[in-house]
């Protein structure tokens, strides 16, 4: 019988030979990782280098791309993500996804919230009232807007709107949240608060994180994976990545010496 140890450790998401092309060009390159469960972990390199690719694999998104060829395994809780059996739509409830620039929809900030769950067949008014008071305060955000969820989302600043797209990711019940570049187009002040939320969120939900930031991902991230020319150069504890990189292309990297 498993020890709870064993438990613990066992990877929520497990990416094994993983080759992606579009079109002739290759994107990712043998790429393996384990990314365990209920922590934040962090993908940075340069520009162009795969972070942000490998993170679309992890619910689908770049099927939308045309040309798009993926060879080896994802499997997220044991389930293969790119089996004929999966619904995609289902898997995007189950792995949500914050996008650099906020996307609030034309619609109030209550509607934007009772969206996903009106979309998966809720419909009662006093379960999606606690659906989106309870989102919004995971968000960290109801005490700044719960006299005011009838004003359109675009009314709120761009932090704001962010911490709304987070809620809106959240109000579905998803296992997963995937960041990619949640925070480069916004102000300090924001991106702290975002940092925060993401701290808080992690005791109940597993964070992938694409960032140029590197001093986020030292602050953030329990793990931290380096990509270079859609290759993995080095997965650690963020800790040990930044003080002891175990390849010189690492180092050079969060010296600044290139990137």
């Amino acid at each position: 019988m498993a020890t709870a140890t064993q438990v613990q450790v066992q990877p929520l998401i497990s990416i094994e030979k993983l080759n992606l092309f579009y079109g002739s060009f290759h994107a990712l390159k043998d790429v393996s990782l384990t990314i365990p469960e209920k922590a934040i972990t962090a993908f940075i390199g340069p520009s162009g280098c795969g972070k942000s690719t490998l993170l679309r694999t992890l619910n689908r998104m770049n099927d939308m791309i045309p040309g798009t060829r993926i060879e080896g395994s994802i499997a997220i809780g044991g389930t293969e993500l790119y089996s004929n059996e999966v619904d995609v739509e289902t898997l995007r409830k189950k792995v949500g996804m914050v996008f650099q620039q906020p996307n609030p929809f034309p619609k109030s900030i209550y509607d934007n919230i009772a969206y996903g769950p009106r979309l998966h067949g809720i419909r009662g008014k006093q379960q999606l009232d606690e659906l989106v008071e309870t989102s919004l305060k995971s968000a960290v955000l109801w005490d700044e807007v719960k006299d005011h969820l009838k004003r359109s989302a675009f009314s709120l600043s761009g932090g704001q709107q962010q911490r709304l797209c987070i809620a809106r990711a959240l109000a579905v019940n998803p296992d997963i949240l995937l960041m990619d570049e949640a925070t480069s187009a916004l102000d300090p002040i924001s991106t702290l608060k975002i940092e925060e939320l993401a701290q808080e969120l992690k005791d109940r939900y597993t964070i992938v994180m694409v960032t140029h930031n590197m001093h986020q991902a030292a602050r953030v991230s329990n793990q931290t994976v380096f990509f270079l020319n859609g290759e993995v150069v080095e997965y650690s504890d963020t800790e040990k990545l930044f003080s002891n990189p175990t390849d010189q292309r690492t180092e050079d990297y969060i010296s600044g010496r290139f990137g």
